[in-house]
Order: structure tokens, then sequence, then C-alpha cells
């Protein structure tokens, strides 16, 4: 017995020595399985950034050990980063590509992972403090509408996060700084307007500022109660923490930008920047996921331009409006008090809910369209009004992996008169449903891929499909009316002329002016809708090629597999076969839809 005994205790630590050996040969060299490398590689990105793991629900609340902390933004994570990119390119290359049973992983991670480290020359190319999405704005909109307050827990990881921020402003500051010594200046418009957004924040009561207010609203419906003596005291520390940590960080922002501003030269495309030229043509393929050449994309907005136009002007003729451009003959419309809300909160308060039921709407017909649906929800809500002046029409965020919260239409009320409703089909079917809410939903619950397919982010594909969502619901009927058909072709043409204005300013030395009353003559959009997107062109370079060149891919994708297919071509099963494979790459998803439509077509013709 004795001596069984002794055998058993020495296979048992031999089988622990062989774990550890597996963990620690998975951790720190290349996997045995390539399965264990994307894992490997997803988690060590993930786990350096608490905002990510908040975000996306990663891991459960009594487990998250990272609920009290912000990202690092100094210059030492990023060149961390760097060093963990080249490193991960490296392994994964040491695989053999060819006799893997999911290549379109390993080209999706090579592209993604290639692509970043062709970005590392101009990793100061960026302003961090910026009017769209600035670090200003996205920490306060972070907290309230993504850090958890499940019961004291959670309460204290909060106020543990806004003690942080001091620490985060610090290593902005230093990103800011080496900005400065290599010539890389924002616009002019970025610092005024980031100053003031800033001023307007640290002016605000701290019991009025949306950090304190969050607090307040969620402790009361904590799923763990919170005693009320306990919240006064929660309440009392946020409140102290605004005024003495918050706002004097925000003060050495504002104060470094005043500074900056008279050292700014004018609202320029980044060609103004050192080594601008170069940069933008790598942010033209990083966005595009094409090689696409400046030019290139310029000339196809302009054909695009021409093409929408045409038809635009036939259903504003049919309105009786014959004179003057498409522009002005839109705002003609769009102005029209039949177009138009009250400007009241309970106004805005039938936009939200008219929103929300064109989305419940469609979600209800798509049947014959679609074979695949997220499981979760989606709401609309509005943008908080501290970031409304700088934010733009509406944004998507996608729900959480674990269920905690749904995907969310944020939609942004500043003005109703920007909100005609003959436009509002069409934005409520490109953020929501079949839009952003199909493809990222779908996305995260993908099975049989590693979870960097669930997550990656690919603006071409995921705006691609969004702005095909707005064409497609059109063509399965809902877009009733002539106005509501001429809602999506103005958003078409927005994407449209979005080619040729952001290639303007970054390539061809437009002015701002010159590119925003470009883009007001065949738009019609408000002039200060206008001004908005113009600027955050000027600040993202490159990402609004994204949609156009996306959708245009997935038509003509669609409209190959509809000719080689003939009558066996089925739009439900190519809607799976774009959704299923996830964000890719624009290359990689041509290359699937092919293998789909090469399938399909060797498959025996179903008998008569």
């Amino acid at each position: 017995m004795a001596r069984l005994f002794r055998w058993s205790l020495r296979a048992a630590l031999l089988s622990l020595l062989a774990l550890l050996l597996f963990v620690l040969h998975s951790l720190y060299f290349k996997p045995l399985h390539i399965r264990i490398f994307y894992e490997r590689t997803f988690l060590g990105f993930a786990l350096e950034s608490p905002q990510l793991i908040s975000g996306l629900g990663l891991l459960p609340a009594w487990a998250d050990w990272t609920a009290g902390k912000l990202d690092d933004y100094s210059e030492a994570r990023a060149d961390a980063q760097y060093a963990r990119l080249r490193e991960a390119l490296d392994t994964l290359r040491r695989y053999d590509r060819d006799s893997l049973a999911d290549p379109l992983s390993y080209d999706a991670l090579e592209a993604f992972l290639q692509v970043q480290l062709d970005g590392e020359r101009f990793r100061y190319h960026s302003y961090p403090l910026n009017q769209l999405f600035g670090i200003q704005s996205s920490l306060p909109s972070f907290m309230a509408s993504q850090h958890r307050i499940d019961g004291r827990s959670g309460a204290e990881a909060y106020l543990s996060r806004l003690r942080e921020i001091p620490r985060v402003a610090a290593e902005v500051r230093e990103g800011l700084e080496k900005r400065e010594a290599l010539g890389i200046l924002p616009p002019t418009f970025v610092v005024e307007k980031v100053t003031a957004e800033m001023e307007a924040f640290v002016a605000t009561e701290p019991t009025q500022n949306i950090l304190y207010t969050t607090l307040a609203e969620k402790l009361p419906k904590a799923a763990d109660p919170v005693p009320e003596t306990e919240q006064a005291r929660l309440l009392a520390e946020a409140e102290r923490v605004i005024r003495e940590a918050v706002y004097p960080a925000y003060q050495g922002w504002i104060d470094y930008y005043r500074g900056l501003l008279p050292k700014t030269r004018g609202n320029h495309g980044v060609w103004a920047l050192p080594d601008g030229e170069a940069f933008y043509r790598h942010m033209v393929r990083l966005h595009t996921t094409t090689d696409m050449t400046p030019d290139a994309v310029h000339e196809l907005g302009l054909r695009e331009v021409a093409r929408i136009e045409a038809e635009m002007d036939a259903i504003l003729r049919g309105e009786g409006l014959e004179e003057g451009s498409i522009g002005e003959r839109v705002r003609a419309i769009a102005t029209r008090p039949d177009q138009l809300y009250p400007d009241t909160d309970e106004g805005r308060a039938r936009i939200l809910a008219d929103y929300q039921a064109m989305i419940d709407e469609i979600d209800a017909g798509l049947g014959p369209w679609f074979n695949l649906r997220p499981t979760q929800p989606v709401k609309v809500e509005r943008i908080p009004a501290f970031k409304e002046k700088t934010s733009p029409g509406a944004y998507y965020q996608p729900p959480a992996l674990d269920g905690s919260r749904p995907g969310v239409f944020y939609a942004n009320l500043r003005s109703v008169e920007k909100i005609p409703k003959f436009g509002m089909r069409t934005l409520a079917y490109h953020e929501g449903i079949p839009g952003h809410h199909f493809q990222l939903a779908i996305q995260q619950t993908i099975e049989g891929v590693p979870t960097f397919r669930k997550l990656l982010p690919v603006t071409a594909y995921a705006e691609g499909w969004a702005l095909y969502a707005e064409r497609l619901a059109s063509e399965a009927g809902f877009q009733p009316t002539p106005l509501d058909e001429l809602g999506r072709l103005q958003a078409e043409m927005f994407r449209a002329v979005r080619l040729v204005v952001d290639t303007g300013l970054h390539h061809k030395r437009w002015s701002r002016e010159q590119a925003i009353d470009y883009m007001v003559e065949k738009t019609g959009m408000p002039q200060t809708d206008v001004v908005a997107e113009i600027e955050r062109y000027l600040v993202m370079p490159g990402q609004a090629l994204a949609y156009k060149v996306g959708m245009n891919t997935i038509l003509e994708l669609r409209e190959e597999a509809r000719a080689a297919l003939g009558g066996r071509f089925d739009i439900r099963g190519f809607h799976d076969v774009v959704l299923k494979g996830g964000a890719l790459p624009l290359g990689l998803l041509q290359r699937r839809v092919r293998e789909w439509i090469a399938a399909e077509a060797a498959k025996a013709p179903a008998a008569a």
C-alpha cells in the first residue's frame, strides 16, 4: 500500500510538473498550438487595458482586479506595446500557415499586427486632446457608461478611478510635450474648442459634474444595496476628489493648451506635419485596408458624387424643387415644419422614442433577409449633454460580452433643427439594425474562432457594412416614401463626399473652408454639422474613407455572387458569410466570399 501511495504521489507530481512546464512554455515561448498563441496574444493586450476590460465586460465584477484602475497612457507603455506587437508578429510567422485548419485567423492577425507596426513611425501623428474623441471627454464618458456599480465595491472602484485621473493627466501631458518638440501641433480650432470644453467642465459645481451625478444615479440602483449612510459617504468623497484631484488635473491640461495656442499654425491637413504625406498614405491603407492611393480615392469620390447627385435630383424634382444646387434643395425640405420636432424636452423624448420604434419595426421584418440575429437587444439613448457640442450626430456602443449591457445607439439631440424626419430611418438602420448592432453584436458571438476575431476592429468592414445596411433596408421596403429614400441618398452622398474632402484636405491641400463649401453644396447638411464633420476629418485622417470603400466592396461581392449563382443565390446565405467571419480586411473578406461562391456553385442543383 505504501509503495502504491508513493508511486501515485510521484505520478501526481510528474503530472503537475508537466502541466507547469506546458503553462510556462505557452506563456513565454512559442505555444505548441496556435490557438493558445492567439488567446495569449489577445489576453496580453487586453489585460493591459483596465478600461477595455470594463468596456467589454471581460471579467465578472467579483474577479475584476483592474476595476479601480485606468489605462496607462505613458510613453513607456507605448514603447512596451510596440515591442509586444513585434514579438507577436515574429512568433506568428514561426507557425506553418499552410498547415493550419484556419488560415483565415492567421491572415487576419498577421494583417492587423503588420499595419500597426507600419504605423510605429507615425505614433506621434495624433492629437490626444481633441474635440471628437479626446481623452478629456472619453474619460468621463467611460466612467458614466461603462464602469459598473453593482454595490459598494463597484463604488469604491469608481472613486479609485477618479483618483487615477491626475496620473493619467501627467502621462498624457508627457506625450503632448513630445509632440510639440517634434513640431506636431493640432490645428488651431482643436486647441480653441478643447480648451473651451475643459474650461466649462471645471467651471461646473462638482455635485453637478457628470462624474458625480453618474455615481449618484447608480448607487441607489445597485444590485447589492448600499445603505443610505454609506451612499452619503461615497458621494461626499466623490465630490472631494473631483474638486481636489480631477479639476486640478484638467486645469493642467487647460494651462498647457492655452500656452500652445499661439504656437499653432492654422487649420490644416496632415500634409503640413513632418512626414505628413507618408503618414496620410499610411492612414488611407490602414482605414480602407486596400492599396488605393489618395488620388484613386479622390477620383472614386467624384464619380460617386455625380451618380448620387442624379438620383437625388430626380426625387427633388418630384417634390417640386427644380432650381438650385442639391444642397440648397435638400435644406429647403429639411427646414419644413412637417420635418421637425418641437425644440423641447418632450420633442427630444419623441425623437428617441421614434428612433426606437423604427429599430423595433425593422427588427421584426428582416426574416427573409437574415438567418443570423443578435441575441442582445439595442436601445436608443441620448449622448451625454456635456459632450454634445463636439460629438457626431450619432454613434453605437456594442453590448458587453457578459450580457450586462445591451447595444446602445447614442443620438445627438443638441439641436432638433438638425434632425429632419426624412433622415431618421437611415440613421437608425446604420447605427442600430441591421447596421452596427447586427455586425458587432454577431461578431461577439461567433463560435469556433479565436477571441481576437470576435473583437478585432476593422473600420472598412464595420462602417462599410453599416452603410450597406442603409441600402439593404431600402431594398427590404423600410424606406416607404420618396423622402425617406432621399434621406438614404443624402447619407450615401455624405459618405461619397467624404472621399473627396478627406483626400482634398490631407493630400490635395484644400483649406478647411474649401472643404466646408463643397460638402454644404453637395449634401444639404446644416452648416454647423458640416463644420463639425470637416473638423472631424482633420483630427481623424483617412477614417472617413472607410465607409464608402467598404460599402462598394460588399455590394460588388454581392453582385458577383448573384451573377455566378443565378437563381441559386440566397441573400441570407450571403449575409451569413459576410457576418460570420467577423471584421476582416477587405481583401480577406473578398477571399472568404469567393470561396463561398465556389462552394455554392459546386453543389448539385436541387431536384425539380
